[in-house]
């Protein structure tokens, strides 16, 4: 029965309704996600400690990078998944998900290894000074060394159980963390509590994914049977055809991430020129943007199993439904999300600092920001077609035009032109350009794949 309704849901559901079931989930999963993220920027601000906010900041590219591993195993077996689903072909659903779960594991592992051993190099490349390299190592002891493991299993395992259509499930999991680390927060982050700054929300995080992790296990353990996915060891392989498979998509979607770190590490060390004010505004305005901006990747993310399905069952009408439904409710939601951060942008960074130098650098920074909202909508649909499709080429191109082509340049170019301020506008440029491209890209894409369905 369960088997049934998992391929109603792909197959004759209509698309409104198959959309919902599977974006909303995912959208209210990374909601809450940037929601704690931001309740470690709340606690902490409330210190009114910039090198502590700065801390916060200064070691996001090394948890953004965390996303390379996400993106590398967790994107690239669901959509080796959902595709092997549409074709009907089990034991390559169960063995996707086997080599993602434990390639992530040894990843992660890796990861806090090297960022140990290299930690005081690393802070100097994320652009501490004495002032803000002990808060900063202090944050990185728990949120890297003791929790790259459970932070990045968590997600990867969200994304495993959402390949095939248990959006709901996977959401849970997510948000059960999530929930627990704003919880946490103050306890750990301010005087009345432990007193431990920055290094009290690194501890939450940690202890949050732990237990997000623990519910996947228990899911998985109590749920035998019902799902396709297995973590089995006696699963774990290294076909050619999987390893191949699950690599094309997310290599590229790896490198997407690994670019977005560099560019987030490159405006930061700009950002540092001018002090630790400009670094917490730059760092809290990100943060704000990473609201509406997460929701729209949620959005895209949360309809890969369905592109997927359809791609390799060969409905391209289907897909078409999709993505062009997805794109009027995710672009209408948006464009109303620029226009308020546009209109409170002061009002709203001065909820995280009162400092008003802060509050004077985040208006204008966040400003600039949001007004990349609506394009970045578009080329977050855009790649999620790609992945879903197994076209890593052409995400792989997008991440070099957004970051290296455009976005890196455009830094260096309008700091220079407009000091400190036109940092902001790098990310607003890119994605305008980038847009236009992805339109173009995604109806080319579809004219070929009814060509195709003709023949």
């Amino acid at each position: 029965m369960e088997d049934k309704q998992k391929t109603q849901l792909f197959e004759s559901t209509p698309v409104p309704r198959a959309v919902m079931t599977l974006a909303i989930p995912t959208v209210l999963s990374s909601l809450v996600m940037v929601l704690y993220n931001l309740a470690d920027t709340y606690f902490v601000g409330i210190l009114n400690d910039p090198v502590q906010t700065a801390a916060v900041t200064l070691a996001g590219p090394v948890l953004l990078a965390f996303n390379a591993v996400n993106n590398l195993f967790g994107v690239g077996s669901s959509s080796m998944m959902s595709r092997a689903l549409g074709a009907k072909d089990m034991d390559t659903v169960k063995r996707s998900s086997a080599f993602g779960f434990y390639m992530a594991l040894f990843s992660a592992v890796l990861f806090s290894v090297l960022c140990t051993v290299f930690q005081g190099p690393l802070l100097h490349l994320l652009g501490t000074n004495e002032e803000t390299n002990a808060a900063t190592a202090a944050y990185m002891l728990w949120t890297v060394t003791l929790g790259a493991a459970p932070a990045i299993v968590n997600v990867v395992m969200a994304y495993l159980v959402r390949a095939e259509g248990a959006a709901l499930h996977a959401s849970i999991g997510t948000m059960s963390g999530c929930f627990l680390n704003i919880i946490l927060d103050p306890f750990f982050i301010l005087p009345w509590g432990l007193n431990m700054g920055a290094a009290g929300a690194g501890f939450a995080t940690f202890l949050s994914n732990c237990f997000a992790c623990g519910y996947f296990l228990v899911l998985l353990l109590v749920r035998r049977g019902k799902f396709y996915m297995s973590i089995s060891p006696k699963m774990l392989c290294f076909r050619r055809a999987i390893v191949l498979g699950v690599c094309a998509v997310g290599i590229p979607a790896s490198i997407q991430n690994l670019l977005n770190v560099t560019g987030m590490t490159i405006l930061n060390n700009f950002a540092s020129v001018y002090g630790a004010d400009a670094v917490s505004a730059i760092g809290i305005s990100h943060k704000v943007q990473m609201i509406p901006m997460q929701m729209a990747m949620g959005v895209s993310q949360g309809i890969m199993p369905l592109i997927s399905y359809n791609y390799a069952s060969g409905n391209t009408p289907r897909m078409k439904k999709t993505l062009f439904f997805t794109a009027r409710i995710s672009l209408s939601f948006i464009t109303l999300a620029t226009l308020g951060l546009c209109v409170f942008s002061g009002p709203v960074t001065s909820l995280f600092m009162q400092k008003p130098e802060i509050v004077a650098y985040g208006e204008q920074f966040l400003r600039a920001m949001s007004l990349a909202l609506p394009f970045l909508c578009m080329d977050f649909l855009a790649v999620g077609v790609f992945q879903a499709c197994g076209m890593g080429s052409k995400s792989l191109l997008f991440a070099i035009l957004r970051k290296i082509v455009l976005e890196i340049p455009a830094l260096l170019v309008l700091d220079k032109l407009f000091p400190l301020y036109g940092l902001a506008w790098a990310q607003t440029a890119a994605e305008f350009i980038l847009s236009i491209a992805a339109v173009v890209v995604l109806v080319r894409l579809f004219q070929r794949l009814e060509r195709r369905n003709k023949i």
